[in-house]
């Protein structure tokens, strides 16, 4: 029995058909991701505990979890987008509350309580808290600096911000030639 033997199917492995990954040899064809199988390679391998995976399956099954992590299309957050469902993760004792240079308290338009300069997050000219409050106004979803718009003194996603605020008519976001209007 040869004594480079593939971990996925138990056949010898060649040196024309080798592939190194978790310190063992597999065949190309063998070298896939233990939960998707999508197929890896040098860039996109981890491993844990002798299997290998994609990053993102390996995020998926060993990465942190919870509310704040990630923040785009497929990451580990647990923000449904349903409004109250994410829980209040303020202190509730802090430090002093940031004055403004009239001596008042910065306080978050959408809860109306004190803002702390640990948990701050400015947008449209206002301080906002960045956990539970800093979302969009529409659908909850969570926001960062990256993706917020702001319009009247309110905050929102870009497609909430878009259905709202956009342009209307027939025509637009619908491909080539999508810039016309009508009236």
């Amino acid at each position: 029995m040869p004594k480079n033997v593939c971990p996925k199917c138990g056949d010898a492995v060649y040196k024309a058909e080798e592939q190194l990954g978790a310190g063992r040899l597999w065949h190309k064809k063998c070298f896939l991701c233990q939960k998707c199988n999508k197929r890896l390679d040098s860039t996109t391998l981890a491993e844990k505990e002798g299997n290998i995976f994609c990053k993102s399956c390996y995020g998926k099954c060993f990465g942190p979890k919870g509310y704040g992590y990630g923040g785009g299309a497929g990451t580990l957050s647990m923000d449904t987008g349903n409004r109250g469902e994410v829980p209040d993760m303020r202190p509730k004792v802090g430090p002093m509350p940031v004055s403004s240079a009239y001596g008042r308290k910065n306080s978050c338009p959408r809860c109306g309580k004190a803002v702390y300069e640990a948990e701050k997050i400015v947008s449209g000219g206002q301080s906002w808290h960045k956990l539970g409050c800093f979302t969009c106004k529409d659908c909850n979803k969570g926001l960062d600096s990256t993706t917020v718009k702001d319009h009247d003194k309110e905050i929102y996603c870009a497609p909430c911000y878009g259905k709202n605020f956009g342009p209307k008519g027939f025509g637009y976001g619908l491909g080539a030639g999508a810039l016309t209007r009508t009236q």
